[in-house]
């Protein structure tokens, strides 16, 4: 064993086909340090978020920072966050974003979280009872269109997954690949492209629709969100449910697509591919692509020779270029949903939403500290 191995070994690092893992100090240090600046930065979960209007704090964007948060209470179980989780459903009376009787993916996006914490305590009905409601009647209905949209893909297929899991029932996993298939195959003409094996973000940019420079937009955090619902999938269902193949089949084609679009600095740009559709750094698509390459290899679906540096590389480049020493993540791009959408990006500058960024990158640092 060569000296450098030793001393990595004394650091809480290690090196795994010629990659220094990152320390696990550090990347635990660095992941409370953002989460910290959040939780500091917004100690009532519950308060109302005013921007251009005044929405309920279990929206989308927060969802998806709930679901980075249980993900890093598996590798750092600091009550607080449970408490701090606890106290958003409390807040907001565990209702979904706009009501039980809304069909909109992103009203949705807050069960996954709810799902986790009524399944900690299972005395606590209200925190199952309007999500379980709202999706029960998209069962009871015909309607299968509703997912227009990639993004909605992460915002609500983990719900149908957890349900249809927690009650043994096949009918959610059915309706979920029913809405699904939708949205891969007939929404648009198809929003999944298996030429390139990558997603439209809508069916706005399928094509005649191009980048100004003439070439197919695929959107990276749109295309980020398609990855974690595959993840979600492969992590929730049975491996022998009747879809879990197919599901299995797109992550290893999006896995394999996004490989060389990265870019040399570790990011992925937010127009994938087209370099100079507002080519630069952004932490959101970044972390979600290292999140599924870094799942990949914890769980034996990426071999890691092929997929431990793009996904180390992303990690570090996440830490060092957008990482302020507060704990405020830059170069966040804001809600929207195509490249030009929140530019110019930059350092100091907050995205409109700083929690939906915060998601991502603890999703992403959670699987990183997995690896071995």
């Amino acid at each position: 064993m060569s000296r450098l191995v030793v001393l990595l070994l004394l650091l809480g690092s290690s090196v795994v086909f010629g990659q220094k893992l990152p320390e696990k100090k550090m990347t635990l240090e660095n992941m409370r340090l953002a989460n910290d600046y959040f939780m500091k930065t917004w100690p009532d979960p519950s308060q109302k978020i005013v921007l251009d209007k005044v929405r309920t704090s279990n929206l989308w964007t927060r969802g998806i920072y709930y679901e980075g948060l249980m993900d890093f209470y598996r590798i750092d179980a600091d009550k607080k966050f449970i408490d701090y989780a606890v106290a958003w459903g409390n807040g907001n009376k565990w209702a979904t974003w706009f009501g039980v009787n809304s069909r909109h993916a992103d009203s949705h996006c807050c069960g996954i979280t709810y799902i986790d914490l009524y399944q900690m305590d299972t005395t606590q009905k209200q925190r199952l009872a309007e999500i379980k409601a709202s999706i029960d009647l998209m069962l009871k209905s015909d309607k299968v269109d509703d997912w227009t949209w990639i993004d909605a893909l992460q915002m609500a297929m983990p719900v149908f997954a957890k349900l249809g899991v927690m009650y043994k029932d096949d009918r959610y996993f059915e309706k979920m690949h029913e809405l699904y298939l939708h949205s891969k195959n007939i929404e648009g003409g198809g929003l999944y492209n298996a030429k390139d094996g990558l997603w439209w973000r809508d069916k706005s940019f399928v094509p005649p629709f191009t980048t100004p420079n003439g070439k197919q937009c695929y959107w990276s955090r749109g295309n980020g969100w398609v990855v974690v619902a595959m993840v979600k999938m492969l992590e929730i269902l049975p491996k022998n449910s009747k879809h879990y193949k197919e599901y299995e089949e797109m992550y290893l084609t999006m896995m394999k697509s996004l490989l060389p679009l990265q870019r040399k600095d570790g990011f992925w740009n937010v127009s994938l591919a087209d370099s100079n559709d507002f080519g630069g750094p952004e932490l959101s698509g970044t972390a979600l692509f290292a999140y599924g390459m870094a799942w990949g290899i914890n769980n034996g679906y990426l071999a890691k020779k092929k997929y431990l540096k793009p996904a180390l590389k992303a990690w570090d480049v996440m830490n060092k270029t957008c990482l302020h020493n507060d704990g405020m993540l830059g170069y966040v791009q804001s809600t929207g949903k195509e490249p030009k959408d929140g530019q110019p990006l930059g350092f100091d500058k907050r995205a409109n939403f700083e929690d939906y960024g915060l998601g991502c990158y603890l999703l992403a640092g959670t699987q990183v500290y997995l690896l071995k």
